[in-house]
């Protein structure tokens, strides 16, 4: 009852911003909020449509491309998501978020040097960005670089106790230097917080106790 009372609410609110884009077809802030209703909604197509008359009608702001380049990450068309994160890096004076997205894009081609530049980038911008301190350990890792990657971790984790993904890397890059004691304190502090840890990941750190 509870998610069919959503969907008929978002239903609802695009209809709402639909009829609000009709009648005020030049306003590019109600294109931009319908673009998100409908990405919110799983329609991708609608929204890069919304989010792409927002940008003609004002070029000079950088939340619609960064949604934008959110979307097409979604949908696997990465280099439109570079393409709308590089423009975005342009237009915002606290340009973390995009750098961090362009770090997943690299991520997630496997350009790990490149990911990791990004999300460094991130941190050197906005220091007290924990995702970008999360991503970057992350990437660490991948790079087999892991007292650089439990330094990231654990700087996001103090910035953010909360931030499960935080406490799971530090335990990732605790494990791999065998300091098994350590990586399973922060994987218990990751499960508390909620946060699906790798099944097979327990399972090893526990075999290595």
């Amino acid at each position: 009852m509870a998610e069919a009372q959503k969907v008929e609410n978002l239903a609802t609110v695009i209809a709402e911003l639909e009829q609000k884009c009709v009648e005020m077809p030049d306003n590019f802030i109600a294109h931009h909020h319908l673009g998100l209703v409908y990405r919110k909604a799983g329609r991708h197509q609608d929204a890069i449509r919304e989010l792409k008359r927002s940008i003609e009608l004002d070029d000079n702001s950088a939340e619609p491309y960064v949604n934008l380049g959110g979307i097409y990450y979604e949908i696997g068309d990465l280099d439109e998501a570079m393409k709308a994160n590089k423009k975005a890096l342009t237009l915002m004076v606290k340009p973390a978020q995009a750098h961090v997205n362009i770090g997943l894009i690299h991520q997630q081609r496997g350009e790990v040097a490149a990911a990791i530049d990004s999300y460094t980038k991130a941190v050197t911008h906005e220091p007290e960005f924990a995702l970008g301190w999360v991503n970057l350990a992350t990437a660490q890792v991948m790079a087999d670089d892991f007292a650089a990657a439990e330094t990231a971790a654990r700087k996001a984790t103090e910035l953010d106790p909360t931030l499960g993904m935080a406490w799971n890397n530090l335990a990732v890059a605790l494990f791999y230097k065998e300091e098994y004691q350590g990586a399973k304190a922060a994987m218990d502090t990751a499960l508390k917080t909620g946060y699906a840890v790798d099944p097979r990941f327990i399972e090893a750190v526990k075999g290595a106790l």
